[in-house]
């Protein structure tokens, strides 16, 4: 990988995740390359890795509406999916013991005061004993988490999972319904689209007018 990708990666870093960890992102891309793409935001992912055998040079994409806490989390995590992959080979588990491992090793060097708040970094702590797919699985982890998005303090919480079944309702600019609910995730449908998605139950929605449902 050339240089003038390293300089255009150390760019995205200083303005996408807390400046104390910015350092060490880059240096996880330069110990093992790879592609990575700041994507549009993904109601169903924060991030995503997936490997593909006929290329040479995997590809991480995060979603560019993150705070820059979990933007960070985000990233180590997909990071981790790409080293596990390298170094057990492709018939693991995507979050099986050895992505496990794998997460928890490079997200420790972060695990600090100097790049997380404190209210995030105990939860965060805790969820890293054993963490899970997803943030969003960890209630108290995703709450807290969310308190640093862009304009969360003029707005009151609305959770999925606390909606019922048949309401509609608004996530990141779009209006779903919802379906059912399954172990962590809901089942609903997109109205515009008529597309269905399995979205956690711990984000957080805004509901719709009756005049909109």
């Amino acid at each position: 990988m050339s240089s003038s990708v390293a300089t255009k990666l150390a760019r995205v870093f200083k303005v996408k995740v807390p400046e104390k960890a910015a350092p060490y992102c880059l240096k996880l891309w330069e110990e093992a390359p790879f592609h990575f793409t700041v994507s549009k935001s993904r109601v169903s992912k924060l991030g995503d890795f997936r490997f593909r055998s006929d290329q040479k040079v995997q590809t991480i994409t995060i979603n560019h509406n993150l705070n820059p806490y979990q933007f960070l989390m985000t990233y180590i995590h997909e990071v981790a999916h790409h080293r596990a992959f390298s170094e057990y080979g492709t018939r693991i588990k995507p979050h099986g013991p050895e992505w496990k491992r794998t997460f928890k090793k490079l997200m420790y060097p972060v695990l600090t005061h100097e790049v997380f708040p404190r209210d995030l970094l105990i939860p965060l702590k805790r969820h890293m004993a054993n963490p899970k797919a997803s943030s969003y699985a960890d209630f108290w982890l995703n709450r807290e988490m969310r308190k640093y998005d862009p304009g969360w303090a003029d707005v009151k919480a609305i959770y999925l999972s606390e909606i019922s079944i048949g309401e509609a309702f608004e996530l990141k600019g779009r209006k779903f319904k919802k379906i059912q609910p399954r172990r962590t995730r809901v089942l609903c449908e997109e109205i515009a689209s008529g597309k269905h998605y399995l979205i956690s139950g711990n984000a957080e929605i805004r509901l719709s007018s009756s005049e909109e449902r």
